[in-house]
């Protein structure tokens, strides 16, 4: 059912919902164009508007091949919505559910085409905040990259900013996405240019690996490990990449390269990576953690109710930082505190491992575990029996001259107080 969008618009079908609003195919004064209408709720909020209506130009002006472009702002009545190109394609997101991991030359090929677009946007003074692959497009009627790989276009820019009001209760926020979002936003530290590139970074090595290298459980968990875990190598790939991966996952926000250079790193990597086929590698399992502490997540849903949370100190990364004020956004976590960070292992969080090898402390590994005990307990009975008829031969080839083979009952008891083996 066809509904206007202002004066100028037509919307015919829905195309998709996010957790924004919902996205539909429409109709304008100069074509096809997408027409994203934001939730009644936030349209209603007059400060909301108010920003949208500030940051129009901003939106507007930024045109690069790589970028979704808006073409204007309607705000109607109870209608705000973002008028933007049309792309023919598929999102991100979609594909890898299809094919669970990409061949390295074509992830690559693509996070080169999103850091191209972080990179223009950066220039404009503009950060994304939530670079993830459901606002990645992938333009199917384009021309072919490398591998067959398709244009990349980067989508919704600005509206994650927009859509952050402040936070009408003591608590903090986090803006984002848990397995994109960067340590220093989980820390309360406000988001720079650097945080686009730890979440395309995240991005590229879900493309490799078909999983993100610290999500897994419970929401808080993950953010956790954002914090204090290292990032587990990938196998498989060409050491120069992984370098680059493990540079732009960064704790420290300075220690990543800016957008600009990440592409041009990627894109010396893909001559590199031609042929190479998709990794074969099996997604480590998530672990038995329980966090009460983060039971004020607040998931994406529409009718989410914010929860009040006393805000807590959080453990700068950068030092002489003060966390900034507190948020609340579409897609909101609370901040944990000092205390939950520290409470995880400050290792490697779930290492990539090859098909068929169980994670240590699974299920599968204390049942693999128990077999090989099993089977020590087998052999140490056989090499024990093995002792004892050699020992009576010693006996009766030594005699007096040679000395008793058996041990002697002090022995014997000496050795009945020692802790079983496995």
């Amino acid at each position: 059912m066809s509904r206007k969008i202002g004066s100028r618009y037509t919307a015919h079908q829905i195309l998709g919902r996010g957790s924004a609003g919902t996205v539909w195919l429409g109709e304008g004064p100069q074509g096809p164009v997408a027409i994203k209408l934001l939730r009644e709720d936030l349209a209603a909020d007059q400060e909301l508007v108010g920003r949208f209506v500030q940051e129009r130009t901003a939106l507007l002006g930024l045109h690069h091949p790589r970028v979704v472009g808006v073409r204007d702002l309607v705000v109607d009545g109870n209608d705000l919505a973002l008028v933007m190109d049309l792309v023919r394609g598929t999102d991100l997101r979609t594909r890898l559910e299809r094919e669970r991991r990409l061949a390295p030359q074509v992830a690559v090929a693509i996070a080169a085409d999103v850091a191209d677009a972080l990179a223009a946007a950066h220039a404009a003074g503009i950060v994304h905040r939530d670079v993830k692959p459901e606002n990645v497009l992938l333009d199917v009627h384009g021309p072919a990259g490398p591998g067959g790989a398709p244009p990349a276009l980067l989508t919704d820019f600005g509206v994650a900013k927009l859509i952050d009001a402040p936070s009408r209760g003591n608590g903090s926020r986090v803006v984002g996405t848990p397995d994109y979002v960067a340590p220093e936003i989980v820390e309360g530290l406000p988001p720079r240019a650097s945080v686009d590139v730890y979440a395309l970074a995240t991005v590229l090595y879900e493309l490799l690996a078909g999983f993100t290298p610290f999500g897994g459980g419970h929401p808080g968990a993950v953010l956790r490990r954002h914090v204090t875990e290292r990032v587990a190598p990938l196998p498989g790939i060409p050491d120069e990449l992984w370098r680059i991966v493990h540079q732009c996952l960064a704790k420290a926000p300075a220690s990543r390269l800016r957008a600009s250079e990440l592409a041009a790193r990627l894109r010396e990597q893909l001559p590199v990576l031609a042929g190479l086929p998709p990794l074969d590698i099996d997604e480590p399992e998530p672990e038995p953690e329980s966090y009460e502490g983060y039971g004020a997540y607040e998931s994406a849903r529409y009718d989410a109710e914010p929860y009040d949370v006393p805000a807590r100190g959080a453990v700068p990364l950068v030092h002489g930082s003060v966390p900034d004020s507190t948020r609340d956004t579409h897609t909101s976590m609370r901040v944990p505190g000092a205390d939950e960070l520290a409470g995880g292992a400050h290792g490697t969080a779930r290492t990539p491992r090859a098909p068929g090898t169980p994670r240590a402390g699974s299920a599968r590994h204390r049942a693999a575990e128990r077999r090989r005990r099993i089977r020590l307990g087998v052999t140490a009975t056989a090499v024990a029996a093995a002792l004892g008829v050699g020992g009576w031969l010693a006996l009766g080839d030594g005699g007096e001259e040679g000395g008793p083979a058996i041990p002697s009952p002090t022995e014997r008891d000496r050795f009945d107080d020692q802790p079983e083996q496995p």
